[in-house]
């Protein structure tokens, strides 16, 4: 069944009561990769879907093996990353009598999946697997569940590969925000200083050519929420960069200066807007979403035109073929360009972060996949690193899990091919994940890891430098990073002097496999 809606690839991990699929999936061309904790398996698939479009497919056994996908599952729904996750029960006989290994699966997930299933009998089974992926990828894709009790996986029925099975229960909410195109035209012909604010709604329409055809034709000045960067390439005419409370000097200074603000794609985060009254007080707001659950839900907007947002943008460029923007914002905007700076306020005696992130840009001569923890270096990647034309940055963005950035890089580097895999780590996240250290070698895929080492959590003392004690963020020097890499097998070298970070950054993208660099920061920096 799943094999039928073209999955290729299921990363997992075994347990007794999802024995049966494993038995199944010795007789199917579908590669399984067995991960070392079940998160890691769903951070995998998830990040599988965002370097080639296939919809990530991730098991699970009972109890345990599904709760600790949960962080997964809601980072993905956050995020809008469509998956499926199979799920085993107890048997359907022992459901509600606390069986060993048993877990109301589906009242966990319910919260943070678009919709979940509990199977009660064989018969069911290929109509839900199909709706799941249905679900997952339709409208604004999210994870979907599907939790089978054990009995149910061993019973035996008929069931013919291809026949189509109806979706029709499966009803779309009414569109009640909906301008025309004709009030967005309008209102951006009208504006003084309009700007677009480019969401990760953007990158999983698959939006980026019709995005950059409306930003030629017209010029608009383009920002990006964290979700949204690589939609664009950094050195695009009139991008200003990300925006937001980690923002750019320059991206939020335009945002400040604009009196049309266009959110294509975009939840409107707190992150992105801290003062949304403010913001729709000094200008006209459009919202741009596929789920009209978002329009209008944390910043109030004149316009909102709920569909797709590839077609969307491609309408809007039809018609503003003869719109310019104004002599005297291009003025402001090529000034504004100029403003961003990338001191990180690092001491000499260490690798200041932007400069090793502007070296390891030019170093990088095609597409790649960045993928990156939670923490300081998540924001100074966002911040500094110059995305080109087919590069694909994973991050978590609206739920930052600790945890993501090594197994999103190998998950996407499964589909990677020849491009480069860059996973940019912190100490503090890095050791949520370490286990998927072995995942890496076993699977072959070369990722080439750059641990920022300042033995403390470095983001949570930023944000709560006033009320948090040194002793509660402070990690010290354990483990010894280069040691562990050794153990598995991979070649490390650790860096304290900028002086060093050319010859480490090529011993590293030269490498034929996996490669382990830390790169020893400033306790004292900041983003």
């Amino acid at each position: 069944m799943i094999r039928e809606n073209g999955t290729e690839t299921i990363f997992g991990y075994p347990g007794a009561a999802i024995a049966p699929v494993y038995q199944a999936l010795k007789k199917e061309p579908i590669r399984h990769i067995l991960t070392r904790t079940e998160q890691g398996a769903a951070h995998m698939a998830a990040a599988f879907y965002r370097s080639c479009g296939k919809t990530g497919v991730c098991l699970a056994t009972s109890g345990p093996g599904s709760t600790n996908l949960l962080t997964a599952i809601a980072n993905a729904y956050v995020d809008s990353v469509p998956l499926v996750v199979i799920t085993a029960q107890v048997s359907v006989s022992q459901i509600g009598t606390d069986a060993f290994q048993e877990v109301d699966t589906t009242g966990v997930t319910a919260p943070v999946t678009k919709h979940n299933y509990l199977i009660k009998s064989a018969e069911d089974l290929p109509k839900a697997v199909q709706e799941a992926f249905y679900l997952a990828s339709d409208g604004r894709p999210g994870p979907v569940v599907v939790d089978i009790p054990y009995d149910v996986l061993k019973a035996k029925m008929e069931w013919e590969p291809s026949l189509p099975y109806q979706t029709s229960k499966l009803t779309k909410p009414a569109l009640t925000h909906n301008n025309t195109l004709d009030d967005l035209v309008l209102a951006v012909a009208t504006a003084k200083n309009p700007l677009l604010v480019v969401g990760g709604g953007v990158l999983c329409g698959q939006a980026q050519r019709e995005l950059m055809g409306l930003l030629s034709a017209t010029g608009l000045p383009t920002v990006s929420t964290m979700m949204g960067l690589s939609a664009l390439p950094s050195d695009f005419p009139n991008y200003l960069g990300m925006v937001g409370i980690h923002g750019l000097p320059a991206a939020n200074a335009i945002f400040k200066e604009a009196d049309l603000v266009i959110f294509a794609g975009s939840r409107i985060t707190e992150r992105t807007v801290p003062d949304p009254v403010q913001l729709t007080k000094r200008a006209v707001t459009i919202h741009i979403d596929i789920d009209p659950a978002e329009l209008g839900k944390n910043c109030p907007c004149q316009i909102s035109l709920c569909g797709d947002v590839k077609t969307i943008l491609q309408q809007l460029t039809d018609a503003l073929q003869n719109y310019r923007i104004k002599a005297h914002w291009q003025k402001t905007i090529s000034f504004l360009q100029g403003t961003n700076g990338t001191d990180t306020g690092s001491r000499p005696s260490y690798v200041d972060p932007a400069y090793l992130l502007s070296v390891l840009r030019k170093a990088l001569t095609g597409p790649s996949i960045i993928a990156t923890e939670v923490g300081q270096h998540q924001i100074w990647a966002c911040r500094h690193f110059s995305f080109r034309k087919g590069d694909v940055f994973l991050t978590s963005g609206g739920f930052g899990a600790m945890g993501y950035g090594l197994p999103a890089a190998i998950g996407a580097g499964i589909v990677a091919g020849d491009r480069p895999i860059i996973a940019l780590e912190g100490d503090g996240s890095l050791q949520m994940s370490m286990p998927e250290l072995a995942t890496m070698v076993e699977t072959g895929v070369p990722v080439k890891i750059i641990l920022f080492k300042n033995s403390c959590l470095g983001l949570v003392r930023e944000v709560d430098k006033v009320s948090c004690r040194a002793d509660y963020v402070r990690l010290g020097d354990l483990p010894d990073f280069c040691t562990l890499a050794t153990a598995y097998g991979i070649p490390s070298q650790e860096i304290s002097k900028n002086e060093d970070v050319a010859d480490a950054l090529t011993a590293l993208l030269t490498a034929s496999g996996p490669y382990f660099l830390e790169v020893v920061i400033d306790p004292k920096a900041h983003v």
